[in-house]
C-alpha cells in the first residue's frame, strides 16, 4: 500500500522551523542567565569528567580574585583585551600566514573568544564551531561587557589536568585562594593556559619555566594601563 507523502514534507519543515526558534531563545535566555550566574557544568568539563582526568572546579566573584591573577591572564592571553571588540585581526591574519607555511599551528583566540568557546561550545576545529564561536563571542561582549568576561575566564579555563579556573588552580598548586595569589604564582598559572595538560606548573614544565618571566616582564608593562586597571579593580 502506497504512503501517503501529501504534506509530509511541509509538516517535517514546521517541527524543524520550531526547533530551531526553541534552541534559538534557549541559548539567548542562558546567555542573559549567565550574565549574573555561573554555568553548571560546561562540555568541556565533562569531557573531562568522561576521561577520567576529574574535575577540581570553585568559582570565585571577582573581588575575591587576586588582581595578579587578572593581570597575568591579560599579559599573556590577550594583551588588547580591553580595546578591542572581541577579535584581534592583527593576530588572526599573523596566525593565519604562519599556518600556511609552518606545520605547527598558531592560533589567535582573544579572551573573548575562548570564553565562547569554553562555555558555550565543544573542543575541536571546525566551520560550524568557529562560525558559532564568532556568533556567541559577538554577543557575550555586547550583553556580558568586558568584566564578566574575564570573570568567566578565570573561573572556566582549564589550569591543569580536570582542574578548572583560578580558584580551583590556586589551591591545587599553591594550597591558598585565588585572592592571596602572589606575583609570580599568578604567572606561572597564566604560563600553562595554551596547554595546561602539557605545559604542567607542578612539576614545573620547561614551557612554564620559560614563558612566566616573560609574562612578569608584561605585567610590569601594562599594570599602569588605564583600561586594565578598570578591569583589575
Amino acid at each position: 500500500m502506497p504512503i501517503n507523502t501529501k504534506g509530509l514534507v511541509p509538516r517535517i519543515w514546521r517541527v524543524i522551523k520550531r526547533i530551531f526558534i526553541f534552541l534559538f531563545f534557549f541559548q539567548l535566555f542562558y546567555l542573559l542567565l549567565l550574565k549574573w550566574v555561573n554555568p553548571p557544568i560546561t562540555l568541556t568539563q565533562l569531557s573531562s569528567v568522561f576521561k577520567g582526568e576529574g574535575l577540581r572546579r570553585d568559582y570565585e566573584s571577582m573581588k575575591n580574585i587576586s588582581p595578579y591573577a587578572k593581570l597575568a591572564v591579560i599579559s599573556s592571553e590577550d594583551q588588547l583585551f580591553p580595546d578591542h571588540d572581541g577579535f584581534d585581526f592583527k593576530s588572526i591574519e599573523k596566525a593565519m600566514k604562519h599556518n600556511q607555511k609552518s606545520k605547527s599551528l598558531h592560533g589567535a583566540s582573544t579572551i573573548s573568544q575562548q570564553v565562547a568557546k569554553n562555555v558555550f561550545l565543544w573542543q575541536g576545529r571546525s566551520w560550524i564551531r568557529k562560525a558559532l564561536e564568532v556568533y556567541f563571542t559577538f554577543m557575550i561582549e555586547w550583553i556580558w561587557g568586558k568584566k564578566r568576561i574575564l570573570e568567566m575566564y578565570l573561573n572556566i579555563s582549564e589550569m591543569g589536568k580536570g582542574v578548572y579556573g583560578i580558584e580551583a588552580a590556586a589551591h591545587y598548586y599553591f594550597n591558598k585562594p585565588a585572592k592571596n595569589l602572589n606575583r609570580i604564582e599568578a604567572a606561572k598559572i597564566a604560563a600553562c593556559l595554551p596547554n595546561p595538560k602539557e605545559f604542567t606548573v607542578k612539576p614545573l614544565s620547561d614551557h612554564v619555566a620559560h614563558r612566566y618571566p616573560w609574562i612578569l616582564t608584561q605585567m610590569n608593562h601594562l599594570q599602569d594601563d588605564d583600561d586594565i586597571q578598570r578591569l583589575m579593580n
